[in-house]
């Protein structure tokens, strides 16, 4: 009997090894997928705030582009008394283009509403330097050129675009965060 009892006892022993070793088993890969999880957690957490970092870079960019771009700014910028019309026209036009180029990859990180208010100031302003440069006597200098443009920002709504593209950037950027 005695090795019975022993026997069972060593059963019994065997199996409550056996039922620690799969608890044991169990905690440790719970524990492990726990891990996981915030590991992945904190990595998306961490890829999301990257993300918005990225986006308000963006709309900072372009609020930056916008002022850059804007008609009285290029002139004050530009202005130089050595240039004819056509030249003047010619430099405006060129530094547009770069920086709106330069800043061109800002778009996947805004949204199309924002991207398109900079693109169409970018249009309305090369449209408004050729529209006037066109109406100028052959004679023009770049200073003609340049007075002209700014009467045209100083009388007519389309002329202060700029204000407006940055206004609708900082609307879009508010209302990412």
């Amino acid at each position: 009997m005695f090795l019975e009892t022993l026997v069972s006892l060593s059963d019994v022993a065997m199996a409550l090894f056996v039922l620690a070793t799969i608890i044991g088993g169990i905690y440790i890969y719970t524990s492990v997928q726990k891990d996981k999880q915030d590991r992945l957690k904190k990595e998306t957490s961490n890829t999301s705030h990257k993300q918005i970092e990225l986006t308000y870079t963006a709309y900072e960019r372009l609020i930056v582009l916008a002022e850059r771009i804007a008609l009285p700014n290029l002139i004050s910028r530009l202005n130089n008394s050595a240039y004819n019309a056509k030249e003047m026209q010619l430099v405006l036009n060129d530094n547009i283009k770069e920086e709106f180029e330069h800043n061109v990859s800002q778009q996947i990180y805004v949204t199309p509403d924002a991207w398109g208010a900079v693109r169409n100031l970018k249009e309305q302003n090369q449209l408004a330097i050729n529209q006037i440069a066109a109406i100028m006597p052959a004679n023009a200098t770049g200073l003609d050129l340049n007075k002209q443009i700014l009467d045209f920002v100083i009388n007519h709504p389309k002329g202060n675009l700029h204000t407006l593209v940055q206004e609708a950037i900082s609307y879009e950027a508010k209302k990412t965060s």
